[in-house]
């Protein structure tokens, strides 16, 4: 019996292109933006998985000043390495979203957790719906894949931003994206560090942009890396900046519920004073009156602020919302 030798790989790479192409595929760039710190053991192979996944895609790797191999070896995969010299992961995200010209952005990380092969269901998802991004929610994992706690971490604090900026996102921290140009160009990123996806989730929740998720598998780093999140240092520089956005975007609810809870405390402690004057003509407590009137002071001030501060950021979230209009939707690109 004769026996033939296949290159399976190349008899598959030939059906594949024999098969009809999703229409991303043939007329929009597809760029994967993978930010690096320390990743050399990993972000070769997350470079080829990529590759395969993506074929027509441009793979930029930007280095976050990394004290390993991992520029050598992105280079060596064959990736677009460049340098982001300000450490933290918002600051190489505004990079990316800055340098590069794409009509769909991949964002991942490169430690190996994330699932290549699901880039194109995701991209699929954002196109044939029209939508400007595309979050892959995270399943699977488990004690290998998030340390104690973060699970925990990662449920409250999603239920906090539902619960101050609406519904819209069950996990906010996942850093697989899929994102339009529109979107990447428009995002007045301001983050430092890995509060960059939390920043991402809460910009697309305040202009009510076109957004869905996915599930995708998530699964353990690869041997020899190691995760950069601080679980308090990181966690605590979240929870201001999800306060902070929320004071930016909807001052009128911060400084009013200021108000009232000033108010409230200025009315408690006035209530005994009254009561005593009304009974004896006299005020015997006069720093407590004073402290009162102090309160209620800032109780009014705080409420004039938040008015006032809720139309500039009404007019700032039009100008938001303008620019963002001004580019055109992925359907659209050819």
């Amino acid at each position: 019996m004769q026996k033939h030798n296949l290159d399976y790989d190349r008899v598959r790479e030939e059906l594949d292109e024999l098969l009809p192409q999703p229409v991303w595929a043939t007329n929009k760039s597809v760029a994967v933006i993978l930010p690096c710190y320390n990743e050399g053991a990993a972000i070769e192979k997350v470079v080829n998985d990529f590759r395969k996944a993506l074929p027509s895609a441009r793979i930029y790797v930007y280095d976050n000043n990394s004290t390993d191999n991992t520029r050598q070896a992105a280079e060596a995969a064959g990736a677009i390495v460049r340098t982001e010299t300000l450490r933290g992961k918002g600051n190489v995200v505004r990079r990316m979203f800055a340098d590069i010209e794409a009509d769909i952005y991949v964002m991942a990380d490169g430690d190996g957790t994330y699932d290549s092969t699901a880039a194109g269901k995701l991209i699929d998802k954002l196109v044939s719906e029209n939508l400007d991004m595309v979050v892959g929610t995270r399943l699977g994992g488990g004690e290998e894949a998030y340390r104690r706690g973060h699970q925990y971490g990662n449920q409250l604090f999603n239920r906090i931003v539902t619960h101050l900026f609406g519904e819209g996102f069950t996990d906010i921290f996942s850093g697989y994206r899929i994102l339009s140009r529109r979107f990447a160009k428009s995002f007045p990123s301001a983050s430092q560090g890995f509060e960059i996806e939390t920043e991402l989730s809460v910009h697309a929740l305040d202009l009510r942009i076109a957004s869905a998720e996915i599930d995708v598998p998530y699964g353990a780093r690869m041997e020899g890396t190691e995760s950069k999140l601080n679980t308090y240092r990181d966690g605590a520089r979240i929870l201001w900046t999800i306060f902070r956005l929320y004071k930016e975007t909807q001052p009128l609810g911060f400084f009013g519920a200021s108000a009232i809870a000033l108010g409230f405390t200025a009315f408690g402690l006035s209530l005994p004073l009254a009561i005593t004057y009304l009974q004896t003509g006299l005020v015997p407590q006069l720093p407590t009156a004073i402290l009162c009137m102090g309160l209620m002071q800032l109780s009014f001030l705080s409420a004039v602020c938040g008015i006032i501060l809720n139309s500039i950021s009404h007019g700032r979230r039009e100008l938001k919302r303008m620019r963002y209009l001004e580019m055109k939707a992925v359907a659209e690109q050819s």
